[in-house]
């Protein structure tokens, strides 16, 4: 199905986008495109992006996203399969982006992300009427939702910490009543945003874990969340999820080991001309990107930090993210990261890049006197830097490289 679009400020029919997407298919056909092949496009949001998404789909073209490719690529079943395993997936769509009638979606986050065009992707299918923005600005999206009456919105951690940094008085008086999901993939809450977010939208805030190479699988709506805060849920249909160690055991409940999954509604996958690296991350069936993590009890998966990003300090395994998220709760602290610096006692040693509020000042010394109140001594970072500004993804991730390359030049060693 073709949406209709309301784009910065116009309106685009849904004969307009189709008339766009047609010719958009001549090209293609002009330049001998077939099925299977890859293409790559330097657009941001915008109309046309929406048209050549779907071009692109209807076509069976592989359209590339940002950063450095992974080469994901699906590996097509049977056909007599497929019918089957395209329904079993949509049941896992609607239940991570939301679904239903009479919709109208919000999207503001760069559709060359994977989540955010598969977000597009999605109520492309319901044809629902989409409100997509250039890029993302705080004050305009109350606007924008309450004026559009949207239905359903794909917002990010960073997103709910600049609408939660507005001013009370620009926070209110607008009529957020029509929301039914405000969807989050892509990066881990901190619990004190999610919590702040439940409060003031209701609990209509979910969160999926997934990625290009597994889908998604597991999903935690508003209420399953508060009864197990700080968790990215519990597995969604179709798919599995174990904690392994390093030699691929089994780990007990709460025990922190590597995360492995598997989406059984999807198609398995390759990357392209790299066998060896689909090799590498995969164990009994099951696939690993690094993140590591726990199951508690009820089955709900906590996400402590990516492995590449553990620090190990004098032989103990510290993860920063959850330095972060008790950094993250310190009053004037707009947002932060943790990351591991060179030590020539312990190997690695801890920094924490701070980026203050507004109008808020900072220093180190205030910053390792809050955590210590709050978190093991040896989990302080020793070095505390304060940004007017941290450096960022354009999907708003901090860019934790460019904080710690700086640190491991001239070292025998880097990470």
């Amino acid at each position: 199905m073709v949406p209709a679009l309301w784009f910065d400020g116009q309106e685009y029919s849904a004969d307009w986008i189709r008339g766009e997407v047609r010719r958009i298919l001549a090209g293609l056909h002009d330049l001998q495109c077939k099925e299977g092949d890859t293409i790559a496009a330097m657009l941001r949001n915008s109309p046309e992006y929406v048209a050549l998404v779907l071009a692109c789909r209807q076509a069976g073209l592989y359209l590339a996203t940002t950063g450095k490719p992974k080469g994901v690529r699906r590996i097509p079943g049977a056909p007599a399969e497929r019918a089957a395993m395209e329904q079993r997936l949509q049941r896992v769509t609607d239940i991570v982006y939301g679904t239903g009638t009479d919709v109208t979606a919000y999207l503001s986050a760069p559709i060359y992300h994977s989540a955010a065009m598969a977000y597009l992707s999605h109520f492309c299918n319901l044809g629902a009427m989409l409100v997509l923005e250039p890029r993302f600005d705080a004050q305009r999206t109350l606007a924008l939702l309450a004026r559009h009456k949207v239905t359903h919105a794909y917002l990010v951690p960073t997103m709910y910490q600049r609408l939660l940094a507005l001013p009370p008085d620009a926070r209110t008086g607008h009529d957020l009543s029509a929301l039914r999901q405000v969807a989050s993939t892509g990066s881990p809450c901190p619990v004190p945003l999610k919590q702040a977010m439940i409060a003031w939208f209701g609990p209509i805030i979910t969160e999926a874990y997934g990625s290009s190479e597994a889908g998604y699988t597991t999903f935690a709506d508003s209420a399953n969340w508060l009864r197990h805060p700080g968790s990215a849920g519990s597995p969604l249909p179709d798919a599995e999820v174990r904690i392994l160690d390093e030699d691929g055991n089994a780990l007990p409940a709460r025990e922190i080991g590597l995360i492995y999954v598997r989406q059984r509604a999807l198609p398995d996958f390759t990357y392209i001309n790299r066998p060896e690296a689909r090799a590498a991350v995969e164990r009994d069936g099951l696939i690993t990107l690094g993140d590591m993590g726990y199951l508690d009890e009820d089955g709900f998966l906590h996400i402590c930090d990516r492995k590449a990003d553990m620090v190990i300090s004098g032989g103990v395994n510290i993860y920063p993210a959850e330095i972060e998220s008790v950094l993250q709760t310190m009053p004037g602290v707009a947002d932060c990261a943790v990351f591991g610096i060179p030590d020539a006692e312990f190997g690695e040693g801890l920094a924490a890049a701070v980026q203050p509020n507004p109008g808020h000042s900072l220093d180190g010394a205030q910053v390792q006197a809050f955590l210590r109140e709050r978190i093991a001594n040896y989990k302080v970072p020793r070095i505390v830097e304060i940004h007017a500004m941290l450096p960022r993804e354009d999907t708003g991730k901090i860019f934790k490289r460019r904080l710690r390359e700086p640190h491991w030049q001239d070292q025998a060693r880097a990470i």
